[in-house]
């Protein structure tokens, strides 16, 4: 029989069932005559080059990677090179935004605003006051000090008139974020999220769409991002637990499913305030990176929507549980996914041949969904784990290993095999697995030496009546 693997189950201390999702694992869904999907290895990371600081954040603009790095504005080349521009300030361990219009990049560092032109200029018009974000929409540079919105003037984007200053009013709550989508500007606040419009006028140009008000807010400033042609945040409604939704057409379509919300409740709302939301559109993937602070969750939406179920799995740089994942701000510039890492000055990008981050052995793992038999047992004979094997790295016959449990909270001792050499096709089978009186989950895992992809779990059950 054929045992589903693309995700997992397993229950915790309470009188719950939950789902496990993959580690270090990307569903795929594929048509392939064994199976409608598999897991292949998550990207590895490659680092070539170091900058003066942590990455704070990164763009792409005309051809050219810009990244702020610690407090400096640097460029990025193809073969790593960094070269320093200027000083955009602190603090270090913050994440800045960048945008840019026709002729200038500007950045929003520290609460204070910058221009890059070929020189690097701060905007110091004290009508400015703190800059939380920027977008730049129309000609105008719009900022939010958390309770206005201000656009710059036209002609020059140093100078701020404060008579134009606009407001997100619906409700009190306060502007965290701003964004632009279909050339329409999202005030997004706390609780709720407003649309607006550029109309002209002598005063604030922008006016509110009040029909495409959303009923939702988000959290932190870098937690949204514009994703599959809509608005996505981590956040909430008035008096809710906090969920990661996609907002369009004044609705908010939730997409974290109930493990998700329950492993957003696991850290408090000022840890949430500083994850940060990014997309990445990649070789058929619409994925979306949820960055907290021990883990990486990845929704992908063109998955979703051909498998019929949310599709999510687990990136993180660790060996053992889980830890930070150590790829952020994904810039794409000559012709791959350039990163920063969020816990030193390195820089590098993504891979598929390896699964190795900045040359660290990480762990994979995956789950099954319950083997059930009507109330009976049964005698495990045989699970043979269909994969891809022979890409492993040279000279190394890594181990993979299994487990079961049936309770879904203690398991047994791990049953390990190797996974082969280099050229290696050999089939990855367990023999004599024991057996089950009522129900079974199975679980996996290895370290990114065994760079495999799985695409069936098969088992020979033979069935038990009491």
């Amino acid at each position: 029989m054929q045992i589903p693997i693309l995700n997992g189950i397993y229950a915790d201390n309470g009188p719950d069932l939950r789902t496990s999702y993959p580690v270090n694992l990307v569903p795929v869904p594929k048509q392939s005559g064994i199976s409608a999907g598999f897991l292949r290895p998550g990207d590895g990371i490659v680092g070539n080059g170091t900058g003066p600081g942590i990455d704070r954040g990164g763009i792409n603009w005309n051809g050219v990677c810009y990244r702020v790095m610690g407090t400096k504005l640097v460029t990025v080349a193809s073969n790593g090179a960094v070269t320093v521009l200027g000083d955009v300030g602190g603090p270090v361990n913050t994440l800045v935004t960048m945008d840019y219009s026709f002729d200038r990049l500007a950045i929003a560092s520290g609460g204070r605003l910058y221009y890059w032109n070929g020189a690097l200029t701060q905007v110091t018009d004290p009508d400015l006051g703190v800059v939380l974000d920027v977008v730049w929409v129309d000609g105008y540079f719009m900022t939010t000090d958390g309770t206005s919105l201000i656009v710059t003037e036209l002609s020059d984007p140093t100078q701020v008139n404060p008579l134009k200053y606009g407001s997100s009013e619906v409700d009190p709550d306060p502007v965290v974020a701003l964004l632009k989508l279909r050339n329409e500007v999202y005030a997004l606040n706390r609780n709720t999220i407003e649309v607006f419009d550029n109309v002209g006028g002598e005063f604030f140009p922008f006016q509110r769409i009040d029909g495409a008000q959303i009923q939702k807010g988000v959290i932190g400033t870098f937690g949204c991002c514009v994703f599959v042609e809509s608005v996505a945040f981590l956040g909430s409604g008035r008096n809710e637990a906090p969920g990661i939704y996609l907002g369009a057409n004044a609705t908010a379509q939730k997409i974290s499913t109930q493990e998700i919300d329950q492993i957003l409740l696991g850290y408090t709302e000022a840890q949430l305030a500083g994850v940060k939301l990014e997309a990445r559109n990649d070789k058929a993937h619409q994925h979306l990176y949820v960055h907290l602070p021990d883990r990486t969750l990845v929704f992908d939406a063109a998955a979703t929507g051909e498998l019929s179920q949310p599709v999510w799995f687990t990136l993180t740089t660790s060996q053992v549980g889980f830890s930070q994942y150590r790829a952020r701000n994904l810039v794409w510039a000559y012709d791959k996914w350039l990163i920063g890492d969020p816990q030193s000055s390195a820089i590098g990008y993504l891979v598929d041949n390896i699964s190795s981050h900045w040359g660290q052995i990480v762990r994979w793992e995956f789950g099954t969904l319950i083997v059930y038999n009507e109330s009976n047992g049964a005698i495990f004979n045989e699970l043979e784990l269909v994969s891809l094997t022979g890409s492993v790295a040279l000279g190394v016959d890594p181990m993979i290993s299994t487990s079961y449990s049936v309770d879904g909270v203690a398991w047994s001792q791990d049953r390990s095999i190797r996974a082969g050499t280099t050229g290696s096709r050999k089939r990855l089978a367990w023999f004599q697995q024991g057996h089950m009186r009522n129900w079974r989950i199975q679980r996996f895992h290895g370290d990114s030496q065994a760079h495999l992809s799985f695409i069936r779990l098969e088992a020979q059950i033979e069935p038990l009546a009491y």
